[in-house]
């Protein structure tokens, strides 16, 4: 039984939809972060980088997004999460995200939260060149998903991940999201309004409070325990 560590619409969100997807079985444990519990000395003795999520796993805690979802797609290689390792597909779904989880995440990580980056006078300059380079992100993904469907379709993992970033997109900063419109990349948000009908999302999106629609039309958060930020 898998163990995750998750607060409402956080990455974790992610790793949740895959453990649906898939059928696994798996138990949540709340990181409060109202109360800050990512830097608790118990979190960080699971995941010393005190981020969310984490995966408490028979081979011990992982944790990084893309890491997990990887784990879980070749330990559970009938899940549809990704490609078996021997597929012609396998180098492109992992191309793809490496570049969701290292290049898009990180850059949204820091359009959220410009002042671990840059100090408080080059905040509006810092937004403006984040988004322009997001905005470029998925101007790729969604050609790359256009051009290859099957490899972004639910349930890959390459789809969930996107879909959520997406849904950050327009609700993130609060009065900060002006520069985002789903309707910009076509083929994304055919995908997000694909996920939005399966009931692995369903069940998620009950579960963390994420509304009707949390992808195509996403609202905040209103999660039955914890908070989103």
């Amino acid at each position: 039984m898998y163990v995750l560590h998750y607060a409402p619409d956080n990455a974790s969100v992610i790793v949740r939809l895959a453990l649906e997807e898939a059928g696994l079985p798996y138990h949540t444990a709340l990181v409060d972060r109202a109360g800050a519990a990512q830097n608790s000395a118990s979190y960080r003795a699971l995941n010393p980088a005190g981020l969310i999520p984490t995966l408490e796993t028979p081979d011990g805690p992982i944790f990084e997004t893309g890491a997990i979802v990887l784990w879980l797609a070749d330990r559970h290689p009938n899940s549809g999460l990704a490609p078996h390792p021997d597929s012609p597909d396998r180098a492109a779904f992992l191309k793809w995200l490496f570049f969701l989880s290292n290049t898009a995440h990180a850059d949204l990580r820091q359009v959220f939260y410009p002042d671990r980056y840059v100090p408080p006078k080059a905040t509006a300059g810092h937004h403006r060149l984040l988004t322009d380079r997001l905005k470029r992100h998925f101007a790729l993904l969604d050609a790359a998903a256009q051009a290859d469907p099957a490899l972004f379709a639910p349930p890959s993992a390459l789809g969930l991940y996107v879909a959520t970033l997406l849904r950050w997109c327009a609700l993130y900063p609060k009065g900060g999201t002006d520069w985002f419109c789903l309707a910009d990349t076509p083929t994304l948000a055919q995908l997000a309004a694909s996920l939005d009908a399966r009931p692995a999302t369903r069940r998620v999106a009950k579960a963390e409070g994420l509304g009707p629609a949390p992808f195509a039309d996403p609202t905040y958060a209103r999660p039955p325990e914890g908070s989103a930020t």
